[in-house]
């Protein structure tokens, strides 16, 4: 069995599942490691201009798996400090995979994102959810800190200093409706019956399939400006200055602007009528 599972409904979208259902799609190493590799499979097909990541059964991803972590690749013979060190950086390496990825991806939460499953959807570029959807940053729970995977990074720049505080010091969850309210998610996806059937196929669910239609509206935009788009979007949010990272954007549509005849189909496209077409070409 597969812990990772890809699917392409569509051939420019590709969907990521996570595939652990009778343990809420646990961080154990037999998924992590998979999925680091699967991102990168991904990521490197010029077909698939977006990604979706969401979990099968009932939850997104519960977070550290605590009965059944398994075993991670090159611990062999090393001290006990190492193996924490090494485990570490495979978990982290995950992160910064989906954010290294060249297509933007879309986190379809379909039920509980805890702890490191919280990480995972706000190392996505977009984020949207079921109705019965809840996100915890769940470590101050366990006697640890709330900061793992970068949380303390990225929580803070989708809602806000204060209600990630709220969030990481109480350790209590934020329901669907409020993370739309808060900006954690962009939309709740459309409540149907099947939300709640955790046997449903991660396809046919409606989160699923909202997601999919925005990574084919991403699909039709210039490839090279949905990438640069995606770079200059999470650099600014690192960027020590505004003067600076504008030199960033500037080039980036000076780029684009001069190396394809995208603009110009742009405006006939307006002209005409029609959806535009944009083969990233002169």
């Amino acid at each position: 069995m597969s812990f990772v599972t890809v699917s392409h409904p569509v051939p420019e979208v590709a969907v990521v599942t996570l595939n652990r259902p009778e343990r809420m799609n646990s961080m154990a190493f037999d998924m992590m490691v998979p999925l680091r590799r699967t991102l990168e499979e991904v990521g490197y097909s010029n077909e698939v201009r977006a990604i979706v990541l969401t979990g099968a059964g009932a939850g997104f991803c519960s977070g550290a798996d605590q009965k059944s972590v398994g075993k991670p690749p090159g611990v062999e013979g090393v001290t006990r400090p190492t193996y924490g060190l090494r485990t570490m950086e495979l978990m982290d390496d995950v992160v910064l995979t989906l954010r290294k990825l060249h297509q933007p991806v879309i986190a379809a939460v379909n039920g509980a994102a805890i702890g490191g499953g919280l990480c995972l959807a706000l190392a996505c570029d977009l984020r949207i959810c079921s109705p019965n959807a809840y996100f915890r940053a769940a470590g101050i729970n366990n006697g640890l800190t709330a900061s793992e995977l970068g949380l303390s990074y990225l929580l803070p720049r989708a809602i806000g200093s204060t209600r990630a505080a709220d969030l990481m010091f109480t350790g209590r969850d934020m329901e669907a409706a409020e993370a739309r309210e808060a900006g954690l998610v962009s939309e709740v996806a459309a409540h149907h019956d099947d939300d709640e059937d955790t046997d449903t196929a991660a396809l046919a669910r409606p989160v699923v399939r909202r997601a999919i239609e925005i990574g084919q509206r991403v699909a039709g935009f210039s490839q090279p400006g949905i990438e640069l788009t995606k770079r200059t979007l999470w650099s600014g949010m690192a960027a020590s200055s505004l003067e600076a990272h504008m030199q960033t954007e500037g080039i980036g549509q000076l780029y684009v602007r001069l190396l394809t005849n995208n603009f110009d189909e742009a405006i006939a496209a307006r002209k005409e009528g029609r959806p535009a077409r944009f083969t990233d070409t002169l």
